[in-house]
């Protein structure tokens, strides 16, 4: 029994949804997260650089511009040429930016957007291999997740003071970030016959 002058039993302090619980775990936590964004990014981020430079360069087996501008045309974009370095910059510079988690927003926004129209060229061939779209599925929401959480500590982005704003809001930017890929990937839609 408690006397007039007993204050009540307090409950124990509840993490806020998206904070790392306090106490000795907490660092062990977000040095796992940190890590497992770093492999997401890398393996993501160089993935679509390289599959840029086979657009710009023709390195790893692609057609270089020439060869995707001939593609660009067969699929009915005008300009093949100018979508082939569009495309090739898009991926190249998006994926490097993922890799060192540079703008990671924005670049996570790039890969996005190339990845939408890659959608809209390859579908109707079904989900799987070989002329499926779940390669191109896995890397439009691995781009998408990586805009929406951050980099974590282990990005370029984490190390600039400037871009602490980033942070601070990360997901109003990244969802922000994406909203423009998905308008400029229907832009180029649009022009697509």
């Amino acid at each position: 029994m408690s006397s007039p002058h007993t204050a009540p039993p307090v409950d124990p302090p509840v993490a806020r949804p998206g904070t790392a619980p306090a106490g000795e775990g907490a660092a062990t936590e977000q040095s796992g997260i940190d890590a497992g964004l770093l492999v997401l990014r890398l393996v993501v981020g160089l993935t679509m650089a390289a599959h840029g430079s086979q657009k710009l360069f023709g390195w790893f087996g692609g057609g270089g511009l020439d060869g995707t501008a001939a593609f660009f045309g067969s699929a009915g974009y005008p300009s093949g040429k100018a979508m082939a370095v569009v495309a090739g910059l898009t991926e190249t510079l998006g994926g490097l930016g993922l890799a060192v988690g540079l703008l990671t927003p924005l670049a996570g926004a790039a890969v996005f957007g190339a990845m939408l129209n890659a959608l809209a060229v390859k579908w109707g061939g079904g989900f799987f291999a070989p002329d499926g779209v779940e390669y191109e599925v896995l890397l439009t929401a691995a781009a998408a997740g990586l805009a929406l959480t951050g980099p974590g500590r282990l990005a370029v982005d984490h190390a600039l003071p400037v871009l602490r704003v980033l942070r601070a809001r990360r997901l109003a930017f990244g969802a922000g970030a994406l909203v423009l890929g998905a308008v400029l990937a229907g832009a180029v839609l649009l022009v697509r016959s």
